[in-house]
């Protein structure tokens, strides 16, 4: 039987590495993308040739089920949301309406189209808040503190109501900080790993960060789309805490980037406090044994490869364009 993958949102950091790995694994892969980008957008250039993209707003019904009717997937990887928390306070109520209703939508139109199609669901560790004990796992109570918190928590709830109530097989991830080369500039992992490049060469003068103890359960991209594949290939449908389980600081990511380039953090670090911006993850840290043990998933990249990494492909990425200036 042909195996058929729909990823929303494929243009984000996740969607490149998951239909890397569909592809390998002898799906047909197709893509949704909210602006007209075409297949160009992908990240890796030897998916482009090979996903089929679509256009889709999550806030277009119609649009939405006609096109999983066409498409008849076997499984649908829902990465599609507003993917920066503090974005969802400067628009809660389009932030909401894509994030948590959206995922309403394509539940119904996956029930509708074909109720057998498996459909895995991109969470956030952010819906339990600040919680009070840790580390956390899937039984870990809601605590949502953001507009994009409440959206990511509405979506969990409907993922779990549509599989007990229409018995689909229907799986939540719920998936802590995870970083690659092709993070968002506006996430600190990549703001420090491109500050860190742009100062070796020359093209930055200071890094200013606002809270340096700031701590985070932070992984690699790629490894966390292999537990996402895992969910959607197990006998029963559950749902998984997708995380590392190790907290590093904010001060221990600067210091591993400016190592890999051979500067010293403290030299080119400008801290400029703001209140604004104080840390509420605290005590976020993921328990992700039970993936460990029904998926037999566990990280293989560990936080300095990960950083590592990073800083090397922003280093290659702006010394290839000094050469064609």
């Amino acid at each position: 039987m042909s195996r058929i993958a729909l990823i929303t949102g494929i243009t984000g950091q996740d969607g490149s590495y998951l239909a890397d790995l569909l592809l390998k694994q002898g799906y047909e892969v197709h893509g949704t993308s909210r602006r007209a980008e075409g297949a160009q957008c992908l990240h890796f250039p030897h998916l482009r040739d090979r996903v089929r993209m679509h256009q889709l707003d999550l806030r277009d019904e119609s649009r939405l089920t006609a096109l999983l009717q066409d498409i008849q997937p076997t499984e649908i990887y829902h990465l599609a949301a507003e993917t920066f928390v503090p974005e969802s306070w400067v628009r809660p109520v389009e932030s909401s309406d894509i994030t948590a209703l959206g995922t309403a939508r394509l539940l119904e139109a996956a029930r509708q189209a074909n109720p057998s199609i498996r459909v895995f669901q991109a969470n956030s560790s952010h819906i339990f808040g600040q919680p009070e004990h840790a580390p956390q796992n899937e039984d870990t109570p809601l605590s949502p503190r953001s507009p994009y918190a409440a959206a990511k928590a509405y979506a969990h709830w409907m993922v779990r109501c549509y599989r007990e109530h229409h018995g689909m097989f229907a799986c939540s991830g719920i998936l802590y900080n995870h970083e690659s080369p092709w993070r968002g500039a506006s996430f600190v992992s990549r703001k420090i790993s491109l500050a860190a490049a742009k100062i070796k060469l020359g093209q930055q003068d200071k890094l200013e960060l606002a809270n340096l103890d700031s701590r985070r359960d932070w992984g690699f991209a790629g490894d966390y789309v292999q537990a996402m594949w895992l969910t959607l290939q197990h006998a029963e449908p559950h749902d998984f805490v997708i995380a590392t389980g190790i907290q590093h600081s904010v001060r221990e990511m600067a210091q591993i980037a400016f190592e890999t380039v051979g500067l010293n953090a403290s030299e080119n670090v400008v801290v400029r406090e703001n209140p604004a911006l104080r840390d509420q993850t605290a005590n976020m840290v993921g328990d992700a044994s039970r993936a460990r043990e029904m998926l037999g998933w566990a990280p293989t990249v560990n936080f300095m490869e990960l950083m590592q990494m990073m800083v090397r492909a922003d280093l290659e990425r702006l010394s290839g364009a000094e050469a064609m200036m």
